[in-house]
């Protein structure tokens, strides 16, 4: 919105100008930056990648009157892209012309010079009538200078934009939509890390209001229902036509429209042509979404040449950044209450006479046994852990616990449910085992727990859990190597200079690599010490992540 003036206008030539400045700027951090590995180091220096984006499209879109889902806000939205990424190879071009392509460039040149042309043919397909004209002639003037100023001095980058998520920052930028997004709701809450609600409502919808045609008194009124109401249907003196310039991603609480999955999908579709690498985009589906909804998401993204997309179904997830509401949970349950149903659990008892394992463990210096009885089916079904020290506190206590696992597990809890929330628990005694499956037991509970998983489990209730045997492991060996000898190598136009080969990765059983920096925290679930990936922390013991933004 920095670039639009008072008259809701877009300035193509300021858009182009800040262009020219945030590549040079971009540029000239490539060899300034440091990176996490060397090999990534010598990719980023040999083919020196940009990432230029923008964010706040879709309040743009709005304020012009033109809804997101339009052929209309599609080719205005393909014209910018157009005109950002020509004027970023244009300048991209100007920097090679002064300290030379990048070095890559030459083994790459056809490739190269092929997606530039295809990307300037896609500049002159764009529609002459539903974009002004002259944001129209400012891309492809843009994409001539491509030709004309690249086929002279070649490019400093392979790759120039990228449309990112942007996500929160984009508020901190005043912006009230991310990236290529439609506003997810008029009014939406976002949870706030240490508590509470922070309710951001849309600053854009006044200004298109009286761009549509509306005094200042009926945008007033439209506005402070929007507020009070949380969304625009309904909202005094609106006029029909105009709702579908106003839709979100998501549909308001009481409302009963928003934007349809393939509205996103053709939106990334009007604007890949122009974008040298992917597009960091939600499609968002409703929370009836069905599985055949989601392949055929994935399918017409396919048919529209997107390279890209993640697909979101509202409420899948327990805790959301942003809603629509600031009590959605209450409201689904008020709006849908739950029939009680009393069941009762009968327990399933053992044989008197039935089979049985035992197994012995060792924890620095405290030796024990785990006896587990089993139903007809080899499912376990009671625990006993003996500890070799009888009548200790130690051995009491570990008698009592696995009394009361025995009845969970008599009364049909599931073993990978114990095993997920008992694992990994971390108390004294600790320490080295001699089994070459756990390694490192942080509590006696935790070696139970694990070594229950390890002989009972599926190999999938592993995986999620992250028990993968080291027999498991080697199996996949063979696989990876045949992979590697047959898979061909990526060749010019991605971008991206071929990798050399990894070296191969040797295993110890039941050892597990400490590669650590001396920075790296503790995992969160289970205490190992973490190691960098990327710009998170990744647990090698079992899987866990830091996060990230």
């Amino acid at each position: 919105m920095r670039f639009v003036d008072e008259d809701g206008e877009f300035d193509p030539a300021l858009f182009a100008r800040a262009v020219d400045i945030t590549i040079t700027a971009q540029e000239i951090i490539v060899g300034n930056s440091s990176y996490p590995t060397e090999k990534i180091e010598r990719n980023a220096h040999a083919m020196r990648q940009l990432g230029l984006g923008y964010a706040n499209l879709g309040a743009l879109l709005m304020l012009r009157g033109l809804p997101y889902d339009s052929d209309e806000g599609r080719a205005y939205a393909a014209a910018i892209t157009a005109l950002m990424t020509g004027e970023a190879y244009a300048q991209s071009a100007r920097i090679a012309g002064a300290v030379g392509p990048y070095a890559e460039y030459a083994k790459n040149r056809a490739g190269h010079d092929r997606v530039m042309s295809k990307h300037r043919e896609a500049a002159h397909r764009l529609r002459e009538d539903a974009v002004p004209l002259g944001l129209l002639n400012a891309a492809r003037k843009a994409w001539d200078d491509v030709m004309s100023i690249g086929a002279v001095h070649g490019y400093r980058n392979a790759q120039a934009t990228v449309l990112a998520p942007t996500g929160t920052i984009s508020f901190l930028m005043d912006c009230d939509t991310t990236g290529i997004e439609p506003d997810i709701a008029l009014v939406k809450y976002k949870k706030l890390v240490g508590g509470g609600m922070l309710k951001l409502v849309n600053q854009t919808v006044p200004t298109a209001l009286r761009r549509l045609g509306y005094t200042e008194t009926e945008a007033g009124a439209i506005t402070t229902y929007i507020e009070r109401a949380g969304m625009i249907e309904g909202a005094p003196g609106l006029r029909e036509e105009h709702l579908p310039v106003f839709d979100c991603a998501f549909r308001a609480p009481g409302g009963a429209r928003s934007i349809g999955h393939m509205g996103h999908i053709r939106m990334m579709g009007a604007v890949q042509p122009f974008i040298s690498g992917a597009i960091s985009k939600t499609v968002n589906l409703p929370e009836e979404a069905k599985v055949e909804d989601v392949m055929d998401a994935y399918v017409e993204s396919w048919k529209h040449g997107v390279k890209a997309i993640a697909i979101y179904r509202d409420g899948s997830k327990k805790v959301q950044p942003l809603s629509t509401s600031s009590a959605a949970s209450n409201e689904k349950k008020a709006a849908a209450p739950v029939a009680v149903v009393s069941e009762r659990v009968e327990r399933r008892r053992l044989a008197d006479t039935r089979a049985s394992l035992t197994h012995k463990f060792k924890i620095e210096g405290h030796e024990g046994y785990i006896t587990v009885g089993l139903f007809e089916d080899g499912t376990p079904g009671e625990l006993f852990v003996t500890m070799a020290k009888e009548g200790s506190t130690l051995s009491g206590m570990m008698d009592a616990f696995a009394t009361s696992v025995s009845l969970l597990l008599q009364y049909r809890v599931p073993l990978a449910h114990l095993v997920e929330k008992f694992q990994h628990m971390r108390f004294e005694p600790s320490g080295w085992t001699g089994n070459g499956e756990i390694g490192f037991a942080k509590s006696i509970v935790d070696y139970v727990f694990r070594w229950l998983g390890y002989r009972f489990l599926s190999a999938e209730d592993r995986e999620m859990l992250g028990l993968v045997r080291t027999t498991e492991i080697a199996d996949v060996t063979p696989q990876l190597e045949l992979l590697t000898k047959t898979a061909p190598l990526a060749s010019s136009g991605n971008g991206h200079a071929p990798l050399e080969a990894a070296p191969a990765r040797t295993s110890t059983p039941g050892v597990r690599r400490m590669n650590s920096t001396p920075d790296a925290p503790p995992c969160p679930r289970c205490g190992w010490l973490t190691v960098r990936n990327g710009t998170c922390h990744k647990c090698e013991n079992c899987g866990e992540t830091t996060g990230c933004s």
